[in-house]
């Protein structure tokens, strides 16, 4: 949980961390600003030479994170086929997955402690209203971490269940889910501690 999840390390892991958090804020600005497929079609493909860059291992490591954003796909494409907008469906999800490649492509080539060093330093002037930048740090710092394996944690629980049972999972897959999100909260904790806390 605390360590890189990129099976291999590329040229963007040399990159400050500082570069890439703040290359990701503003491609994530420009990505929502674009309302037509052309340019959404042109930042696929730079999205797509990025990934193609670090090879295929790693190109397939990033893109197995975006299965579970299916279910919100297949929500969007219903939904716009009905009111017949099908272009506004697809710049939707082609903002979504472009965004959350990108965002899996910056916390798979950066080191937790270089992430919770530059949130620490834009947290700094907090201290001086008594919030302590550093559990403000570790907490953001955690909660991106968490978001892909809590993403892989879902397909492994609805596998899981599809393999015992023949009924779809739907909301039957919260208890568990809630459940593991709790268990790896209680590991990170006792991992935390063992290394002194977030003093």
């Amino acid at each position: 949980m605390l360590t890189l999840t990129s099976p291999v390390e590329i040229w963007a892991h040399r990159l400050p961390a500082g570069a890439k958090l703040a290359a990701l804020c503003v491609g994530t600005v420009v990505l929502f600003g674009i309302a037509t497929l052309p340019p959404l079609v042109i930042a696929g493909v730079i999205m797509g030479g990025l990934l193609a860059s670090g090879g295929a291992e790693f190109a397939k490591a990033v893109l197995r994170l975006l299965w579970p954003l299916w279910p919100f796909a297949v929500v969007l494409a219903v939904w716009h086929g009905w009111t017949g907008d099908v272009e506004a469906g697809l710049v939707i999800a082609g903002r979504l997955a472009i965004a959350v490649t990108a965002a899996n492509f910056v916390t798979m080539t950066t080191r937790l402690s270089d992430m919770l060093a530059v949130i620490e330093r834009l947290c700094q002037p907090l201290a001086r209203i008594g919030v302590p930048p550093r559990l403000i740090a570790l907490a953001m710092a955690l909660v991106i971490r968490f978001i892909p394996v809590m993403a892989a944690r879902l397909t492994l629980i609805r596998d899981a269940w599809r393999a015992r049972s023949p009924r779809k999972p739907g909301w039957r897959v919260l208890t568990p889910m809630v459940l593991a999100a709790l268990d790896d909260a209680d590991h990170v904790a006792e991992a935390l501690r063992a290394r002194g806390g977030a003093s």
